[in-house]
């Protein structure tokens, strides 16, 4: 009959089953010390219920993104009695998604109705390299979309008449450039925030407020971007539309009307094309306004001036 003891020991092939780790990598962990050395029972080596314990545990952090030099680190902080659970649930609170939008399914049908009904599986295979959709195991005409909003903005863009390949060389432009101010946000947070966690393993009390940390700064980066996308799009679509719309200006376009209440100083004059190229090459697109206003103030008076010195003047020499 079986002891208990028994129950809970394992050949290597034993252990490579139910860890789902190929013997080969096992006797890897064990010679880079992330592996406890099994136990010699005569000619046999022998694992428990510790190592598959350990090796959930590797296989775990591994699938979050660390390398098994981190991995050995964080072990070896654990085996001296700094807890773990700490650990793997600041990782946890980092590895969850960082925005509310829930994944969904879209048909390829679906998805050719979606941007005009047409088929263009190259379109769809970029798509898939861009992780703008994933593929579904078992079907072929059935996609995951990570983001709906993203795919939404896509089919709008190409619905404007936008084609599919601008769509695409867009987004990959865009992604450096958004990586790049992720980067820089999270250098910021590191130097400022994060410094202190980082010289040793941290302890669960410091894990647990670093996690804490993560939950308050996770929305400060997109609010952040937000804002500066607003700001930077009201300041460059405006001075875009104006610099445009400037050349558009016909000379014989009729004036309009201005309402009956307002003040001369807000009535619209409408200016020649090429009196507006002009005025804009000299100053630039931003200046027009004020530069118009300037010449015509500075004519006025010149005209004001003229007249004062035009009038019949007395015979003591002041003006009549």
């Amino acid at each position: 009959m079986s002891t208990a003891a028994d129950e809970r020991a394992y050949r290597i092939e034993d252990l490579s089953h139910l860890s789902g780790t190929t013997v080969r990598t096992i006797r890897a962990y064990t010679d880079r010390g992330l592996l406890p050395k099994p136990e010699r029972r005569g000619r046999a080596n022998v694992y428990d219920d510790a190592h598959l314990a350990r090796l959930r545990q590797i296989a775990d952090l591994l699938e979050r993104g660390y390398t098994l030099a981190s991995i050995k680190e964080l072990l070896a902080a654990w085996d001296a009695g700094t807890g773990l659970g700490g650990v793997l649930g600041l990782v946890g609170e980092v590895d969850r998604p960082w925005s509310d939008e829930t994944p969904a399914r879209i048909s390829l049908a679906e998805l050719m109705e979606a941007f005009g009904g047409t088929a263009d599986l190259t379109a769809v295979e970029e798509a898939l390299q861009l992780g703008v959709l994933e593929a579904v195991a078992g079907s072929e005409d059935e996609f995951l979309v990570p983001s709906p909003q993203e795919l939404a903005v896509a089919a709008e863009l190409h619905a404007a008449g936008v084609p599919l390949p601008a769509i695409t060389g867009h987004l990959r432009e865009l992604r450096v450039q958004v990586e790049h101010i992720s980067e820089r946000f999270l250098q910021f947070t590191t130097e400022y925030v994060f410094e202190r966690f980082l010289h040793h393993p941290p302890t669960d009390e410091e894990a647990a407020e670093a996690a804490s940390l993560v939950r308050r700064l996770r929305p400060l980066a997109q609010q952040t971007v937000d804002a500066e996308l607003a700001r930077a799009m009201r300041m460059l679509a405006t001075e875009h539309v104006r610099r445009h719309l400037g050349d558009a200006v016909l000379p014989t376009a009729p004036p309009r009307p201005a309402p009956a209440t307002a003040p001369p100083s807000e009535v619209p004059v409408p200016l020649p094309a090429a009196t507006v190229t002009a005025v804009r090459d000299l100053v630039g697109p931003g200046q027009i306004p004020e530069f118009v206003a300037a010449a015509t103030a500075r004519e006025v008076a010149a005209r004001r001036m003229d007249a004062l010195a035009a009038r019949p003047r007395d015979p003591d020499g002041a003006p009549d």
